[in-house]
């Protein structure tokens, strides 16, 4: 069974989970260590997997009406200023880049850690009137920020991502647009990855530098982490960086601006949410490679032949498939593709063509299934895969909504931290002082508000006044 500790190369989750994720991530050849530390190199098969995400949430992008961009990754030290509370939060991640060639700078360019200020740049000098507006601007790059701890796709001193820079005409539509981008991540995340979500609203000590509002899709793993977040920025920017519009009045307004943005952090998700001691599991519709064909016996005459027929067959509606034709045993084919985490093996030798059959195993449980070699195995696999796409968001919902606890009084907030991992459910005044205390005397950050569920008490435990939201807590390693 898949579940069952075989590969000797990947250190068990637990005796030292930090070490696994590592493993994980080198092992299956995700990525590599550069020179600099917190930067990485995107090997071919973890970049392939990027490439699933980047593809399906482009599409997701362009049907909303959104195009893409590109802007510089430079930007000048003053342009950065401009808005007291973004430059504030990002000025201790910033690279700085002082010389040019040989030259001293007259202006410090700062490698950017993220871009509104770019975007603002730009959007006062092409909007001048309503009729210019919406302006539904994403743009895929990577960014610096200068972390003192870093881990492979989770946090990188320069990572991947895309950004969404949108500006509106109306504070009802930009919210709108915060709060769609939102659910297209929150769907991405389970239709895609076969993550389930926590989804709420930001506190103000956690949201994003210069944000009104910040929203946030998070997934309970070992390190729970915010993967999402989608940003309503108001008209702050906007008057920082004067960018105005002729309204349909005739007089000059203030857009209303949003920022959303998920990186390279979701492949992290991805191994930690389902990912076992011998490996990765990937989610079927996000996986590189959905079927691994093993030919077995393949020097045996009309193997090999038989092992590409079917790869044809298979890639024809649209599976994406790989022959492992090296000179390898069979035996190690077999771990290397539970290693990474190939959703499908189908194993194919002398006897099964002589049967008209072909072998199944499923990475998720390590299953083994005998199906006909016919017109129907296409549709079969699209099945299975399907199948087992819904198995592996059941199992991951599973897991979260078992490490769902609730807190009625800090003492059982204290208790349920020191011995059980996952979420807390507590009620909360809003007081910052009471948020800075939790964070100060156990750890414990908020992770969001969850607006949509219902209050279960109508006092904060921490100060004893009145409390009318449901926060969630955890500890962000």
């Amino acid at each position: 069974m898949a579940n069952n500790k075989k590969n000797e190369a990947i250190t068990a989750r637990d005796v030292d989970f930090a070490k696994w994720y590592t493993d994980v991530c080198r092992k299956a050849e995700l990525m590599d260590y550069s020179g600099v530390k917190g930067f990485i190199i995107y090997r071919p098969y973890g970049y392939a997997l990027w490439e699933q995400i980047q593809n399906h949430m482009d599409k997701k992008f362009k049907e909303t009406g959104h195009e893409n961009v590109y802007m510089p990754m430079l930007i000048p030290q003053s342009l950065l200023q401009k808005e007291a509370d973004h430059v504030e939060g990002f000025a201790p991640e910033c690279a700085v880049v002082t010389k040019g060639g040989l030259n001293e700078l007259e202006e410090n360019l700062i490698i950017r850690p993220t871009s509104e200020t770019l975007f603002c740049e730009h959007y006062a000098k092409i909007v001048n009137s309503y009729r210019d507006l919406p302006k539904l601007y994403n743009q895929w790059c990577s960014v610096v920020r200068w972390e003192k701890t870093t881990r492979p796709f989770l946090r990188g001193s320069e990572f991947l991502w895309q950004e969404g820079h949108t500006i509106h005409a109306s504070e009802e539509e930009a919210r709108k647009e915060t709060l769609q981008m939102l659910e297209i991540y929150r769907s991405t995340a389970q239709d895609l990855l076969a993550i389930p979500m926590v989804t709420g609203r930001k506190t103000e000590s956690e949201k994003f530098a210069g944000a009104e509002e910040t929203y946030t899709i998070e997934a309970l793993m070992h390190d729970v982490k915010a993967l999402g977040t989608s940003h309503y920025f108001g008209q702050g920017f906007a008057k920082a960086f004067d960018v105005k519009f002729l309204n349909k009045d005739n007089k000059q307004e203030y857009v209303y601006q949003t920022s959303w943005g998920v990186s390279t952090r979701l492949l992290g998700a991805i191994i930690m949410v389902h990912g076992d001691d011998n490996g990765l599991v990937l989610p079927p519709r996000v996986a590189p490679i959905q079927v691994m064909i093993v030919p077995v016996m393949q020097h045996k005459e009309g193997v090999l032949d038989k092992a590409y027929e079917i790869e044809k067959q298979l890639k024809a509606t649209g599976l994406r498939v790989k022959v492992d034709a090296s000179d390898k045993t069979p035996g190690y084919k077999f771990a290397d593709a539970e290693m990474r985490g190939i959703p499908l093996r189908l194993e194919i030798g002398p006897k099964d063509i002589e049967k008209g059959q072909c072998v199944l195993a499923k990475r998720l449980d390590g299953t083994k299934e005998t199906y006909a070699l016919n017109e129907e195995l296409p549709n079969t696999i699209h099945q299975l895969l399907d199948q087992i796409h819904d198995e592996m968001y059941a199992k991951a919902l599973k897991f979260r909504d078992e490490n769902i606890r609730t807190a009625k009084t800090y003492d059982e907030f204290k208790e349920i931290l020191n011995t059980k991992a996952g979420y807390i459910r507590m009620m909360w005044c809003e007081d910052d002082a009471c948020e800075a205390k939790i964070k100060e005397e156990t750890g414990a950050t908020s992770r969001c508000i969850k607006e949509d569920e219902e209050p279960f008490g109508d006092v904060c435990p921490i100060c004893g006044k009145p409390a009318k939201k449901v926060v969630y807590f955890a500890k962000a390693y």
